[in-house]
């Protein structure tokens, strides 16, 4: 019995050291207390409390610890961003139209995707974001346009050295983008000038009675036929003609009686005749015996009939303008040529013409006249070139391209039109430095011929340029350019 309680005290004593030295004896104590700087709004608002408090919802401010505050202060804020996900973002902290504040983002927090992306891209770091429309605005983080579409990364990579633009190789296949080598061609100075086909005025003529009188028929009666000179157009009466027609028979028979007075009546009528258009044919006949009621009126040149303005039985007046005719067998080209041009331009030289209309018919021609004066609104001169028509497939109005050789051909560097870049105020070509990478150059030019523009500075000969789809660079060139100007320098999106 005295052994089982002696057993039973050893048990109790080694339980009681155990707690002590275990639970008590060890350094177990209780974690410091974190330091409660402030209390803050539980729904984001400006306001905080030194002490604990709830708002009006009945909610509990949130405490905001000294350790908590140390580390948001070593960790550099990139921007500002809406508390309800919206693409806004901020540069400094601001409130929302609900008074909510705008969440801080951390340069951590931003870096963790970018650096995941980059790794799998292999394009670089991300420099910045650029809008999706192609608009100037970029942000340093990623965010949304006002449609919800996210903005596009640019690479580290994707961007050109100064000087050059990079495009990728998929999307100059796509487009379509040749390259070729600048040549050494012949080429002369061409003036090129935009012209309007127009009627020789010199081959032109109207019908015009010189009395009064009624058209009795109408020999030509459509515009558009060609008719011969001296063909009967229409046959009319006038009072007027069947009176002098008398007069002038009877003094021609009372002149037979040696009367100088009657002779001299004959010699006015005959003159009035003469005056009104009467040929010399029907003169004959009324000298003749032969009366005429009716006189004929006839075409007075070879040509086509361009206004008919007469109808049976009308009416006419002295001077009325009853026909138009007019020769087309040689036409002018009216040419509008800059006055700086104008110097190099000569009467008599020939010139090459291209008509819209007839793509596959060329035409030669010679200057024939250079207007005096300038025009002040576009600063051109009128050209007049006589050019052969002899089928009539020139028509007036038709519009024409004029070539004036300006010099003898020489041998120049030369790239086709289509490389030539002309914003009016200079000329650029794109020079292909390989890769993917172009180089917008300025270049002066020394001339066009034949398809071809001579480069008098700017490029040498066996450089490879853009020749087809040079927009597609050209707008790249402009984004890259424009993107540039707007986004922040890497030094300074480096500083905090």
């Amino acid at each position: 019995m005295i052994r089982n309680l002696v057993a039973l005290t050893v048990i109790g004593l080694i339980a009681t050291g155990i707690y002590w030295f275990g639970f008590r004896g060890g350094d177990h104590s209780p974690p410091a207390e974190r330091k409660v700087l402030y209390y803050r709004d539980p729904m984001g608002g400006p306001d905080t409390s030194p002490a604990p408090k709830k708002d009006s919802m009945g909610m509990d401010y949130l405490p905001v610890y000294a350790d908590e505050a140390q580390k948001s202060k070593e960790r550099r804020v990139l921007h500002y961003k809406d508390p309800m996900g919206g693409p806004d973002i901020s540069p400094v902290p601001k409130k929302d139209s609900m008074g909510m504040d705008y969440l801080p983002v951390y340069a951590d927090e931003a870096q963790k995707p970018e650096a995941q992306k980059q790794q799998t891209s292999g394009r670089g770091r991300i420099l910045y974001y650029r809008n999706p429309m192609g608009l100037a605005d970029t942000s340093s983080a990623p965010k949304k346009d006002s449609m919800g579409m996210d903005y596009i990364p640019v690479y580290e990579n994707d961007v050109s050295t100064p000087g050059t633009v990079q495009v990728d190789t998929a999307k100059l296949q796509r487009a379509g983008v040749r390259m070729e080598a600048a040549k050494v061609r012949n080429i002369a100075n061409e003036i090129q000038a935009a012209g309007i086909v127009a009627l020789d005025q010199t081959r032109a003529a109207v019908v015009a009675p010189r009395m009064e009188g009624w058209v009795e028929r109408v020999y030509v009666g459509a515009v558009g036929l060609d008719v011969k000179a001296g063909q009967p157009l229409i046959e009319v009466y006038s009072p007027e003609l069947v009176q002098l027609q008398e007069e002038y028979r009877l003094a021609r028979e009372g002149g037979a009686a040696s009367n100088e007075s009657v002779a001299t009546l004959a010699d006015s009528a005959l003159k009035r005749l003469q005056n009104l258009g009467i040929s010399p044919a029907q003169i004959r006949d009324i000298g003749a015996g032969r009366y005429h009621r009716t006189l004929s009126l006839a075409a007075p040149t070879a040509g086509i009939v361009l206004k008919k303005n007469v109808v049976l039985g009308q009416r006419f007046m002295p001077g009325d303008q009853l026909y138009e005719i007019a020769d087309i067998s040689n036409v002018w080209v009216v040419a509008k040529v800059f006055e700086h041009d104008l110097p190099a331009l000569r009467t008599g030289a020939s010139v090459r013409i291209a008509v819209s209309a007839l793509p596959n018919k060329p035409y030669e021609g010679k200057i024939s006249f250079v207007a005096p004066q300038i025009n002040p609104e576009t600063r051109t001169a009128d050209v007049r070139v006589n050019v052969a028509n002899a089928d009539g497939a020139l028509r007036a109005d038709m519009y024409a391209a004029v070539i004036i050789p300006a010099s003898e051909a020489m041998p120049m560097v030369s790239v086709p039109n289509s490389a030539i870049i002309d914003s009016g105020t200079r000329q650029v070509v794109l020079v292909a430095k390989g890769e993917g990478r172009f180089e917008p150059r300025p270049v002066t030019l020394a001339g066009r011929s034949g398809g071809y523009t001579a480069i008098k500075e700017g490029l040498k000969e066996g450089e490879e340029i853009v020749v087809e789809a040079t927009f597609l660079i050209d707008a790249e060139s402009n984004l890259r350019a424009a993107l540039q100007a707007f986004s922040p320098s890497p030094a300074a999106e480096a500083k905090p």
